[in-house]
């Protein structure tokens, strides 16, 4: 992954697991495996596991401990009504990007 595009995840990371937690509820390395396979390949799963520890603390996902079969429990972590919104925020605050790639319509 190349300079510019890691320092643009950056920005944008938390709105990127938001929205694939809004699809499906999912787990730290699920998150991190999904993400390396769209071609962000350098990610961290650390830099996944403090993002959702992050926002756990904000209260926009809720976390249900499931079974694992290897190891402890899993956090399994799901967007809810509070996360749904900062989410739809992030998409109107990011939508200028589409706007611009229309040529400023």
């Amino acid at each position: 992954m190349g300079k510019r595009v890691t320092e643009m995840l950056k920005g944008v990371l938390e709105g990127i697991v938001l929205a694939i937690l809004s699809g499906r509820p999912a787990y730290g390395y699920e998150i991190t495996a999904w993400l390396r396979d769209q071609g962000f390949s350098g990610i961290a799963e650390g830099t996944i596991y403090a993002l959702l520890v992050r926002i756990e603390r904000r209260g926009l996902v809720d976390v249900e401990k499931v079974p694992s079969e290897k190891g402890p429990p899993r956090k399994v972590y799901s967007l809810n009504a509070q996360g749904r919104e900062y989410l739809e925020e992030f998409w109107r605050a990011w939508n200028f990007l589409e706007q611009l790639r229309e040529g400023g319509k």
